[in-house]
C-alpha cells in the first residue's frame, strides 16, 4: 500500500468518563489509543507531514493528531499524556471562545443537563417539548436539540442557545474553553496551533465577506498571541461542499495558509490529487484495541461510515 495519512479529530479529553456522553474520549481511552498509534503507525506533527506529502518521503503509516475547538482540557488533560508519550499534536482554536466564552453547543448541553423535573419545555422556542427524567432521555434531547440548531443562521442560533439555557434554568459552569495562559502552554510545550476562525460559524452559511473576515480574525488574534506565524487552519464543522465551499478555500489560500484540514473521512496521499488545502480527517470513536485499529485500516482504504465527525 502506498504512503498514506491519516489524521486523527479529537475535541475534548475528559479527565473521567461523562455518563450524559459515554462515548466521549477519557484520560484513560486516550492514552490507550495514544499507545496504539505509537506502536502501529508513525505519529508526525501535522506541518511535517503536510511537507513529507510533498516531497514525497511520507511513511506508510503516517498518523497526526488534531484537537478543534479550544477546550481547556486539551491543555489540562491531552497535554500532560502527549507529552508523557512524547507524542505531537495540532490544536484549532475557534479564539472568540478563549477566557471563559462557550459555544453554543455547550451552552445547549449545559442546559440539558441542569433541566429540572421530567420536561424540558421548549414550546415558546418552537422546538416543542423533550423528556428529560432519565439519562438516555437527555442524550436523545442533546442529539435533537443540536441537530436542529447547527445550520441556522449564526444569530439565531447564538439566540436560541440562550433562550435554551434560560428555560432550563442551567446555572453557568466551570469554563470549559482554554485561557490565554493554557494556550500559551500548549504553544510553549511544542505543540502547533492553528486557525479555526473567531466565532466558529459554519461558514457556508455566511456571507463571503463575513467569512473571511471570521477566517482572517481568528488567525491575526491567535498570531498576537503567540507571537508566531499560523500556517495551519480547519474548517468549522469541516464537511466538503456543505458546510465550506471552494470560495473558502481560496479565501484560505489567499490568507496565507499553508495547509487546511476538513472532516471527511479518507487519508491524503501523494500524488497529483493532492490538495493540501482540503485534507481528509476521521475520528476512529471505537472503544475497544482491536476495533480501532480496524477502524484505522478502514479509513485508509477510504471507507466512510455514516457517523459524523464535527469540528
Amino acid at each position: 500500500m502506498t504512503a498514506a495519512l491519516s489524521i486523527l479529530i479529537y475535541h475534548r479529553v475528559l479527565a473521567r468518563p461523562d455518563p450524559l456522553f459515554p462515548g466521549e474520549v477519557d484520560a484513560a481511552l486516550f492514552q490507550r489509543q495514544l499507545r496504539l498509534l505509537k506502536r502501529f503507525y508513525t505519529p508526525l506533527p501535522l506541518g511535517d507531514a503536510v511537507r513529507r506529502l510533498q516531497d514525497g518521503s511520507l511513511p506508510p503509516r503516517a498518523a497526526c493528531i488534531t484537537f478543534d475547538d479550544g477546550y481547556a482540557d486539551n491543555a489540562q488533560v491531552a497535554l500532560p499524556l502527549l507529552l508523557r508519550h512524547g507524542l505531537h499534536a495540532t490544536f484549532f482554536i475557534a479564539t472568540g471562545y478563549l477566557d471563559g466564552g462557550q459555544m453554543w453547543n455547550d451552552t445547549v448541553i449545559d442546559a440539558v443537563r441542569q433541566a429540572p423535573g421530567a420536561v424540558l419545555d421548549l414550546r415558546a422556542q418552537e422546538l416543542g417539548t423533550f423528556p428529560v427524567a432519565t439519562l438516555a432521555q437527555r442524550q436523545a434531547a442533546v442529539a435533537t436539540l443540536l441537530g436542529r440548531l447547527k445550520y441556522l443562521p449564526f444569530a439565531q442560533r447564538q439566540r436560541l442557545a440562550m433562550q435554551i439555557s434560560r428555560m432550563a434554568g442551567a446555572r453557568a459552569s466551570a469554563p470549559a474553553m482554554l485561557s490565554t495562559a493554557q494556550l500559551r502552554q500548549l504553544h510553549g510545550a511544542g505543540m502547533t496551533l492553528g486557525g479555526h476562525t473567531a466565532s466558529h460559524p459554519i461558514l457556508s452559511t455566511l456571507a463571503e465577506r463575513a467569512a473571511q473576515l471570521d477566517i482572517a480574525n481568528g488567525k491575526q488574534q491567535l498570531e498576537s498571541l503567540v507571537q508566531a506565524p499560523v500556517t495551519l487552519f480547519a474548517y468549522p464543522n469541516g464537511k466538503a461542499g456543505r458546510d465550506y465551499g471552494a470560495p473558502h478555500v481560496a479565501m484560505v489560500k489567499r490568507l496565507g495558509f499553508q495547509a487546511a484540514v476538513a472532516t471527511d473521512w479518507g487519508v491524503a496521499r501523494p500524488g497529483a490529487d493532492l490538495d493540501l488545502l482540503q485534507l481528509p480527517r476521521f475520528t476512529p470513536w471505537d472503544r475497544g484495541r482491536l476495533a480501532f485499529l480496524w477502524r484505522m485500516r478502514q479509513n485508509r482504504r477510504q471507507a466512510h461510515p455514516a457517523r459524523p465527525d464535527a469540528g
